[in-house]
């Protein structure tokens, strides 16, 4: 099973929810669990284990090669991300802009733009005391996140079986990352709180699930402050309320130390037996 731990906005508890869950789960499951937030990667944090692999991550961009190009500008035509420039005597590329769809290197009607390997991050492979954890690390003036998402993905779907657990830290927010990190997955857990700020940003997380007709469903963490509206709009829109994680001093004490929360709170172990029992017991 593949679930991606999700969440409107940051800080509402996603990668606490995602490392702890993996932990306990490990005690009687295979589990991967893949930090996907490669801008700000912090599952790690939480995790000790030997290192099994660190390699780097490459994307792939155009470089222009001049001797035979005949200043067609074709390859600006058909770039939708404007990472190419056709001037009067060379071509411009961006590599921030590129996508790497190889539109403009397939269509050079002179292969004047081979595709080119450029590092962009890093993967690492650690193996805990019960169970893996996978991390993708951006590289500091990257622009773009997706590509290695998809890499980390790629290489847990290859590594891993499909009896393993799999599980996604995904980055915070409803844009493109978020998206890729969902991509495949059998179920997006969205964590939010019982703020204003936490049903507004869940709105915009349950429509863009609704928009990739993902299962979806919902934890609601530090509960006890703010009020009951995030549990009225679950109801009135149908959507499964999984546990609910209470609001405690302990908890956020627990976080500061680097260290698993639910050896040591009940109530926090209890939130993962209600996942796990809506989960089947991940059979």
């Amino acid at each position: 099973m593949k679930i991606t731990i999700a969440s409107g906005k940051g800080g509402t508890g996603k990668t606490t929810l995602a490392t702890n869950l993996s932990a306990y789960l490990a005690m009687n499951k295979k589990v991967v669990l893949a930090d996907l937030d490669v801008e700000e990667p912090n599952s790690g944090l939480f995790i000790k284990g030997e290192l099994v692999l660190e390699k780097a991550c490459h994307k792939m961009i155009p470089q222009w090669v001049s001797d035979e190009c005949v200043l067609c500008g074709k390859c600006e035509e058909v770039c939708n991300f404007n990472a190419i420039v056709k001037l009067s005597e060379e071509i411009l590329v961006f590599p921030e802009l590129c996508h790497s769809c190889y539109a403009c290197s397939e269509l050079c009607p002179t292969g004047s733009l081979p595709m080119m390997p450029q590092k962009m991050g890093a993967l690492k492979h650690v193996k805990a005391d019960n169970f893996d954890f996978v991390e993708g690390r951006l590289d500091l003036g990257e622009e773009q996140a997706v590509p290695l998402i998809g890499q980390v993905i790629d290489y847990v779907d290859e590594h891993f079986d499909d009896d393993v657990v799999k599980i996604f830290d995904a980055p915070p927010g409803t844009s493109c990352p978020v998206i890729e990190a969902s991509r495949g997955s059998d179920f997006v857990v969205l964590v939010t709180e019982p703020t204003p700020f936490g049903l507004n940003d869940l709105k915009l997380a349950v429509g863009t699930m609704r928009v990739l007709k993902q299962k979806f469903g919902v934890v609601i963490n530090r509960y006890g402050i703010g009020d009951a509206s995030v549990e009225h709009y679950c109801e009135e829109e149908k959507i499964p309320l999984i546990a609910k994680i209470p609001n405690d001093r302990n908890i956020a004490e627990l976080y500061a130390k680097g260290t698993l929360i639910y050896p040591e709170h009940a109530p926090f172990k209890a939130a993962l037996d209600d996942m796990i029992t809506f989960f089947g017991g991940f059979k």
